[in-house]
């Protein structure tokens, strides 16, 4: 198994670089990684590098890469998933099978039935899971766990995004979908997005490495992936969305859909949803 490391100011440091203190320790202590290893580091932005240990200690790792790839491993569609978090649990092992499997973005939803708002620091746990997911995968950028909003403010995020753009605003919307879909029981059943990716993404990878044969190309911008089309899926919290916020859903203009005859849990039915809608 490679061993990768997660270091956000990759760029920056070449050539010499120190892993953070979290990484560092898990090098020397776990790992036991020795100088002379070769190991693999990514920014979370969409960035790789080869890298090779020139010193080590308890509390240090230094290691020396001379080539920054800009490798893409993200699907051609963009799926956000606006969630009511399960209890803490359920939800870190919901965190990692949504990293893996390649959803860009998580809005942890307060509906009318959540019983428990997520705290900061729950979601701080979060998103160390969604590293070390990455890590594991291969994935070069790391799934963002937004704060948690209520769901009547994020509703008005849905109307908004939806209304046409000003011609004389060329503001850009904070967050737009090409598909907004929302899990109800009794609904059509669930099938591929029907969003097409745009734009062409060139196998290799970019700039100063060696073109890999699983890897397509971005720039250091990410303008690729931020031109991705996006669907957003919201799943409620256990006892499912309230008659009022379903028709609430229903007139900013989400798409009911439904993910069998049985009653799914929280983490199961967001599973579902990103295997269906994720496209590589």
């Amino acid at each position: 198994m490679t061993r990768r490391y997660y270091v956000p100011d990759l760029q920056t440091q070449v050539p010499v670089v120190q892993l953070p203190d979290e990484e560092a320790s898990h090098a020397s202590r776990v790992m036991r990684v020795q100088t002379g290893d070769q190991i693999e580091l990514f920014d979370g932005c969409g960035h790789q590098a080869d890298a090779e240990v020139v010193s080590v200690s308890k509390r240090e790792c230094v290691v020396r890469c001379d080539a920054i790839e800009a490798v893409d491993r993200e699907p051609s569609i963009a799926v956000d998933l606006a969630i009511g978090l399960p209890k803490p649990d359920r939800a870190k092992e919901m965190i990692e099978r949504l990293t893996e499997l390649g959803v860009a973005r998580v809005f942890p939803i307060v509906f009318e039935r959540t019983q428990r708002p997520p705290k900061e620091n729950f979601l701080d746990k979060l998103r160390r899971i969604v590293i070390e997911s990455c890590k594991q995968s291969g994935r070069n950028v790391l799934m963002t766990i937004e704060s948690p909003i209520d769901f009547v403010s994020f509703t008005e995020t849905l109307a908004a995004s939806s209304a046409t753009n000003d011609e004389e605003d060329p503001q850009p919307r904070q967050w737009s979908w090409q598909r907004v879909l929302v899990a109800m029981p009794d609904s059509p059943p669930l099938s591929a997005t029907d969003v097409e990716p745009t734009g062409v993404r060139q196998t290799g990878a970019a700039q100063t490495g060696v073109g890999q044969s699983d890897a397509r190309q971005i720039n250091t911008g990410q303008s690729g992936l931020n031109d991705r089309p996006r669907t957003l899926a919201l799943i409620g919290p256990e006892g499912g969305l309230s008659e009022a916020e379903h028709q609430r859903c229903v007139d900013v203009g989400a798409e009911s859909i439904g993910l069998g005859r049985r009653i799914l849990r929280i983490e199961t039915a967001a599973a579902i949803i990103a295997a269906r809608l994720v496209v590589d």
